[in-house]
């Protein structure tokens, strides 16, 4: 017989009790969350990674010690010391990269994922989860595939941990499809597109020339004419170092007259469908027999919350595998819904719950104006820039993405304000090769930043006063 569980047995976080044991647990957290980030006192902890590195040690202390500390000594101690040694994507100076800061309610639904553990790859271990899943992805689809008649395809979209896994998703569906399909990239594309064809057992990519920063049709109609057998086109829909867009209607064009399949990294720009304003900028995005957007990007959500559309839901049938202990054919016939095929992992957790939650509330407006606003503040950004004696721009963005640099300094010079901003702690920006010059990047993700943000931001960049 099982022994009951000792008084000492720590909580659990489920179950009727669940909620009691956590309370007082998350003030300690949302306690340790605020001093962390008072202590740290912007966007970056100061001193570099050795100074960061040792503050860490210091708190840790035994990594496994024999004796523990308790809950809230040991939540305290870490969570503060995390904090007050992150990158917060939060404060309007960090803006390096496609690093969202994410929703408050998205957080607090992803906390209610954590709480009750689902896991999606069995009906059994995720009943409502599996439901609200299926739900959502079929809508989200719909975003990106409106059916124009009754009798078109029906289309999906499988939960991802963002644009590698979905472009890798996307590479693997084509093969199974054709067989060895060559992919065709530009310069431009991420850099997952060459480890999925290595991953896979692909061609390495043929990679066509980006001159102007998106795909040249002409260079790309050159190539797929010189190119046999099975074809895949990825083209680029938000890219990471400036955030442009391909011409997406010619490229499906020319994948339509040289018999390609087209995929769309559009794991940035996809969002901008939610927006009235900006989601011409993705003409053609349903033309792409598969399409990678990530909503932890232009979509506020903790990550991960990847995702890959597809036209047809037929094509998943390709990631069909069974293993009796989760998807027994005789429990799948009986009515079980089969999860198994919905990804490649197994254990996964319920990332649409906080999707889901951001949807409801905020509607396909609410997040457009977040996609407006960020767009506005990269807009405002370029317009500093070319007001400033010591500043060159790179062009006018796109999405949120801003390069820039000091007039007239070197390659060498401009690492070294990076670095400078990054070691004091002051700003985080981004870095990006264009036009054979190294640029600093401005990637605005965050809607409460303003323009008095923006202000400090450039006279940080030349070299000014302090925050």
């Amino acid at each position: 017989m099982c022994a009951a569980p000792t008084p000492n047995s720590p909580p659990l976080a489920g179950g009727p009790s669940g909620p009691a044991a956590l309370r007082p647990l998350l003030d300690t957290v949302l306690t340790a969350l605020h001093d962390g980030a008072v202590t740290r006192g912007g966007p970056l902890p100061a001193g570099g990674p050795d100074a960061v590195a040792a503050r860490l040690r210091e708190a840790l202390g035994e990594a496994i010690p024999d004796t523990g500390t308790g809950a809230d000594a040991a939540l305290h101690t870490l969570v503060h010391t995390l904090a007050a040694g992150a990158a917060d994507p939060a404060d309007p100076l960090c803006a390096a990269h496609l690093h969202t800061p994410p929703l408050a309610l998205a957080t607090a639904a992803d906390l209610a994922a954590s709480a009750l553990n689902p896991s999606m790859d069995s009906w059994d271990q995720a009943p409502a989860a599996s439901a609200l899943e299926a739900l959502v992805t079929q809508a989200l689809a719909a975003q990106v595939y409106p059916r124009a008649r009754p009798d078109a395809p029906l289309p999906d979209a499988l939960v991802t941990t963002g644009g590698t896994e979905a472009n890798q998703l996307a590479l693997l569906l084509a093969r199974e499809r054709h067989g060895a399909v060559q992919t065709v990239v530009g310069a431009n594309a991420h850099h997952s597109f060459h480890r999925a064809t290595w991953l896979l057992g692909l061609p390495e990519p043929v990679t066509v020339p980006t001159p102007n920063g998106t795909l040249d049709p002409v260079a790309l109609d050159e190539a797929l004419t010189d190119l046999h057998g099975p074809l895949l086109v990825a083209a680029t829909a938000g890219t990471t170092d400036t955030g442009s867009i391909d011409p997406l209607p010619a490229i499906a064009d020319l994948c339509a007259a040289h018999g390609a399949d087209l995929h769309i990294d559009a794991a940035y720009g996809g969002p901008l469908l939610f927006s009235d304003t900006h989601r011409t900028l993705v003409t053609g995005l349903d033309r792409a027999r598969t399409v990678t957007l990530d909503l932890h990007k232009l979509g506020w959500q903790p990550a991960a919350a990847g995702l890959l559309a597809v036209r047809d839901a037929a094509d998943l049938t390709a990631l069909t595998h069974t293993a009796d202990y989760l998807n027994a054919d005789d429990d799948t016939e009986a009515g079980l819904p089969d999860l198994l095929g919905r990804s490649l992992r197994t254990t996964r957790r319920p990332d649409i719950l906080k999707t889901a939650v951001t949807l409801r509330a905020l509607g396909r407006t609410g997040l457009g104006a977040l996609v407006d606003q960020c767009c506005r503040l990269a807009q405002h950004l370029a317009d500093l820039v070319d007001k400033a004696p010591g500043l060159e721009l790179y062009e006018r963005p796109t999405l949120t993405t801003v390069l820039f640099r000091p007039t007239d300094a070197d390659d060498n010079a401009v690492a070294a304000i990076r670095r400078r901003l990054l070691t004091e702690g002051r700003a985080v920006l981004g870095r990006a090769h264009e036009d054979g010059r190294l640029w600093l990047k401005a990637t605005l993700l965050n809607p409460h930043a303003g323009p008095g943000d923006l202000d400090t931001l450039i006279t940080l960049v030349e070299g000014g006063t302090d925050r």
